[in-house]
């Protein structure tokens, strides 16, 4: 079989483990990381993606900071992150673009992690789509809550920055204050 640039969507990706401290109160779920945050291994590498300035805004995490350090300062606020999806085939970072997706184990890390009271989806047409399509009983249970925000990608050009902070501060509320 010959193989072309069509063809790219065929290769299988795997997505990030997730970025969890001991005891979370939130769980920040996206649908499944960029092609430049896989090339990173990090979450939200894209510079025009505003995820790292919102944690900023709302005092979860410098956003100048290297990674590691504001992977730490959201545990350190009781902020987990990962993603619905675990794998798939997708051309490009679209969520639209998603097929074959195979969900990480969300269901199991809510049940190991007691503490986490919000679910805040990253994100109408990606996370919750998928976490619905997997999770349906998540989604309908009680505890957690499930949220959904505004999405962070610079593909969501119809919110300002500031109307996205101002979405986004009730994972800042639900979450606990740094320990420095």
């Amino acid at each position: 079989m010959n193989r072309n640039a069509g063809d790219i969507h065929r290769e299988r990706r795997e997505g990030l483990p997730p970025v969890i401290g001991p005891d979370p109160a939130v769980l920040i779920l996206g649908s499944f990381p960029s092609v430049r945050s896989l090339a990173a291994g990090e979450y939200y590498a894209h510079p025009h993606n505003a995820f790292w300035r919102i944690m900023g805004a709302i005092g979860c995490a410098d956003p100048d900071a290297p990674y590691t350090r504001r992977c730490a300062s959201l545990a350190g606020c009781g902020i987990a992150l990962w993603d619905v999806v675990a794998s798939c085939r997708r051309e490009g970072s679209g969520d639209a673009q998603i097929r074959d997706a195979v969900p990480n184990d969300i269901a199991r890390l809510v049940d190991g992690h007691r503490g986490i009271r919000i679910i805040a989806l990253n994100g109408k047409s990606g996370a919750e789509r998928w976490l619905k399509h997997f999770f349906p009983d998540l989604v309908s249970a009680e505890r957690p809550a499930v949220v959904t925000l505004p999405s962070t990608s610079p593909a969501n050009a119809r919110l300002t920055l500031e109307a996205k902070i101002t979405a986004w501060r009730v994972v800042a509320h639900a979450a606990r204050p740094p320990r420095l």
